[in-house]
């Protein structure tokens, strides 16, 4: 059973990346991590380090404080 938080915040990832127009390839190259470990991450099936949430937040162009914002 996945965990909720895990869900939230990958259906978060997955909406603000797609505000952008990028594929999770485009994504990933702009975080610096593998584009199945994205795909992973909007899926909830992975459980993501506070290294990478800088990553993939930063790759949005967000300030963290801004991302979790409305989470």
């Amino acid at each position: 059973m996945k965990k909720d938080i895990l869900i939230r915040f990958g259906k978060k990832i997955r909406e603000e990346r797609k505000k952008l127009g990028l594929s999770q390839e485009e994504f990933a190259d702009r975080a610096s991590v593998h584009r199945t470990y994205i795909g992973m991450v909007e899926r909830g099936e992975k459980n993501i380090t506070l290294e990478s949430i800088e990553k993939v937040i930063k790759a949005l162009n967000l300030k963290l404080s801004d991302f979790f914002r409305d989470f």
